[in-house]
C-alpha cells in the first residue's frame, strides 16, 4: 500500500503539464472524496437507493 504521499505525488504526476494549481487541487479533492466513499462502503456505512431518495423528497419545495 502506497503512503498518502507517494499516492498524492502519482495523481500529481498524472497531471497534463499545463495543469492550474485548481486543477491539481480539485483532482486531489475529488480522489480524497472518492476514498472516503470507498472506506465507508467497505465499512458498511452507506444506505440504501430508495433511502436516499425519501431523504431527497423531503428537501424538494413544491
Amino acid at each position: 500500500m502506497a503512503t498518502a504521499k507517494e499516492h498524492i505525488s502519482e495523481i500529481i504526476r498524472r497531471q497534463p503539464d499545463n495543469s492550474t494549481y485548481d486543477h491539481i487541487v480539485r483532482e486531489l479533492a475529488f480522489d480524497l472524496m472518492v476514498q472516503r466513499g470507498l472506506k465507508d462502503s467497505d465499512e458498511r456505512r452507506t444506505i440504501p437507493n430508495e433511502e436516499l431518495q425519501r431523504r431527497i423528497k423531503t428537501w424538494q419545495k413544491f
